[in-house]
């Protein structure tokens, strides 16, 4: 992409990472762990224009072996949100920032078929598994020790059964990973 994904922003101008903690919110999400690696102080920058950083339901971690893959981001968010540990939430939604056209209404529906320490759900377009992923408080650990690289919760997702609710209807779930995708 030329720069980091959080630094993206979609033809209005809005940053991707703005965009994304504001859906989470909207969405149904108490709270928002934002995990940082590349450019972490530019993308704290963006947050903090956008006012973020004095929302007492926005948190910001860093990730500081980022370049290892999505893994190492997922790994320090559970850890933040004290996977391992007693108390905390139930259950956690993992999204990605660059996720253009998923919206508020994904997540709600996400989130209205329970939370619950043994969730394990995941939006799906067209029948196929995507973002954002909504996992239990009892998986953490496991998840944790599976996620390596960027392959982040894939392979733990992949042998166990995942309730995919289906938001092909309002979102295409599409990522973007060149220059020519933000078109």
């Amino acid at each position: 992409m030329g720069l980091p994904k959080a630094q993206l922003r979609d033809a209005r101008g809005v940053p991707f990472l703005d965009r994304a903690v504001g859906l989470l919110l909207e969405g149904g999400c108490a709270s928002v762990t934002v995990v940082l690696g590349a450019a972490a102080d530019e993308a704290v920058a963006l947050l903090d224009e956008a006012g973020w950083t004095g929302d007492p339901a926005v948190t910001v971690v860093r990730a500081g072996d980022w370049d290892e893959g999505m893994g190492a981001s997922l790994r320090q968010g559970l850890a933040a949100l004290g996977a391992g540990q007693a108390g905390g939430p139930v259950a956690v939604l993992v999204t990605l920032v660059d996720l253009p056209d998923v919206t508020a209404d994904v997540v709600g529906r996400l989130l209205a078929g329970g939370a619950g320490a043994d969730t394990l759900a995941r939006a799906a377009y067209g029948g196929e598994p995507g973002h954002p992923v909504l996992l239990g408080r009892a998986h953490w650990a496991g998840i944790a020790e599976a996620a390596r690289g960027d392959r982040g919760a894939r392979d733990y997702l992949a042998q166990r059964p995942v309730r995919l609710v289906e938001c092909g209807d309002l979102a295409t779930g599409r990522d973007v990973d060149r220059p020519g995708d933000l078109a």
